[in-house]
């Protein structure tokens, strides 16, 4: 049997659940004219009649009862599954995967997400929550954040944060007991909260700079962990030193919980960055996603 008969059984169930011809016009915004047409063609095509019909009223025969009984479900199902994903004039509708690191959270996702859901309701965000380097395009994401230093020469960049700088900082009272570093090298002495990789649990090695002059510092310590919200706690508790992004740490040196120290050598990365191959055709959800993300951002820089 042709699919082409799906409209015209649309109209005729539409006819059978009124029983009328003028009212399933009405309600499909047709003629009754072509009501009447759709349903003829559909009987014909069946070789049966479905409807007896008077000047007063319609009826359904015994071969149109069982078809209502038996396509009616189906196709309100269909129906109702079209009408889920379909998009009004102006509205969005789809699914957004995003790879993004934890420290990222904070400055890249939360202040955008509000705003980006309040303005497109219909598209679902997955957010996966990962530190680890991401091929988005083999892992079926959408877009990542990252530092732009980590990010492919094909991919787009939109940047989300200004550049900051990452830091040494220790506990006062940690300071008052071992004293205070004051240059790279001194870093060997101290006792260091180790940040690990969440994929290799390679220690970081720490990476300070001072004009063209770069350190890699392996430092030492009792304690590891590869959070780096973690290894921030245990410093402002006096467990030792961290390194850590600026800005994930602002609270606690405004409290005065912790300090930065070595700070002539603190280095600046270019900051967060949302990326998306730029080969790859835009999806409806992310075009939109960036433009918004792109608003705030230069509202916050």
């Amino acid at each position: 049997m042709k699919t082409v008969l799906l409209p015209q059984l649309h109209v005729f169930l539409a006819v059978a659940r009124l029983k009328s011809f003028r009212g399933a016009a009405r309600e499909l915004g047709v003629s009754t004219a072509a009501v009447s047409k759709s349903v003829r063609q559909l009987e014909e095509q069946l070789r049966v009649v479905l409807l007896t019909r008077t000047t007063r009223s319609v009826a359904l025969t015994e071969a149109g009862r069982r078809l209502v009984e038996d396509a009616g479900p189906g196709l309100g199902q269909a129906l109702a599954a079209l009408q889920g994903v379909s998009a009004q004039p102006g509205e969005a509708v789809g699914r957004l995967k995003l790879s993004v690191p934890r420290t990222a959270v904070p400055f890249v996702i939360t202040p955008v997400l509000p705003t980006f859901r309040a303005r497109h309701p219909r598209v679902e965000v997955d957010i996966v929550i990962e530190d680890r380097l991401v091929d988005v395009v083999a892992e079926g994401y959408d877009a990542g954040v990252r530092l732009s230093e980590f990010l492919e020469r094909d991919m787009v960049q939109v940047r989300l944060t200004n550049p900051f700088r990452f830091v040494v900082v220790g506990a006062p009272g940690y300071l008052a007991r071992h004293g205070t570093p004051e240059r790279p090298e001194d870093l060997l002495r101290h006792q260091c909260v180790i940040l690990r990789s969440q994929t290799t649990g390679t220690p970081y090695a720490w990476e300070l700079e001072r004009g063209r002059r770069n350190w890699r510092v392996p430092v030492r310590g009792g304690v590891a962990t590869n959070d780096e919200q973690t290894s921030v706690a245990l410093s402002a508790e006096g467990l030792g030193l961290a390194y850590a992004f600026e800005p994930a740490v602002q609270e606690h040196l405004r409290s005065g919980r912790l300090v930065r120290v070595l700070e002539a050598y603190a280095p600046t990365v270019p900051g967060f960055f949302l990326y998306y191959p730029s080969r790859a055709q835009r999806s409806g959800p992310l075009r939109l996603f960036v433009e918004t993300a792109k608003e705030l951002a230069a509202m916050r820089m």
